[in-house]
């Protein structure tokens, strides 16, 4: 929100994120419940010209721009070996703790996670089903496309149960400036609705 706030493009957003990242690390529960539970973050950043996506490890961070076809995050790191920026003692923090020898191409997703990296486009998960609902549109997503792809329950994507999909949004960036953005948001905690 402070990105969506204080940045005109994404990548403006990006740097507010990551400086506050910086200054305050995370953390904070995920649930309202009382019991504890956390876990990094992942964004997408958008302008009507750009696209970026996030990944939050502790105070560590990579940043992939999104050069075209459709991309998506969902409760775990994405970002493999696409980098384009970093957080500048990532990957030494990552040979400190023996997590990567240096050598081998430097895969954050693989690194910073438990996540196996070459199962995760083809597991059920709901990364996994998110990006294949999206290649099936590729090239022709509407707002209504998506919103079914959010509304979708047998996909994982819209959550039930103990854990629930708490909001969805969908917005439409025309790269005309002259033609307005358009944000749709859910006003229950389940898409479907």
């Amino acid at each position: 929100r402070l990105g969506l706030e204080r940045a005109d493009a994404a990548e403006k957003a990006l740097d507010v994120i990551v400086d506050l990242l910086e200054k305050y690390g995370q953390g904070g529960n995920c649930m309202e419940s009382h019991m504890a539970f956390t876990y990094h973050n992942s964004f997408l950043i958008a302008d009507r010209k750009e696209a970026w996506v996030l990944e939050t490890a502790g105070k560590y961070w990579a940043a992939e721009k999104v050069e075209g076809g459709v991309r998506n995050i969902s409760n775990q790191l994405s970002i493999t070996t696409k980098i384009a920026r970093e957080h500048p003692e990532l990957k030494e923090y990552a040979k400190s703790k023996g997590w990567w020898d240096g050598k081998k191409e430097f895969d954050f997703a693989a690194t910073y996670s438990y996540v196996d990296t070459a199962r995760m486009t083809t597991s059920r998960s709901r990364y996994c089903e998110g990006y294949k609902l999206l290649n099936k549109h590729k090239g022709s997503i509407t707002s209504e496309i998506m919103m079914e792809i959010l509304r979708d329950k047998e996909s994982g994507i819209n959550m039930e149960g103990g854990f629930m999909t708490t909001g969805s949004m969908v917005s439409v960036l025309p790269q005309n400036p002259d033609l307005p953005c358009i944000h749709f948001f859910t006003g229950t905690p389940d898409p479907a609705r």
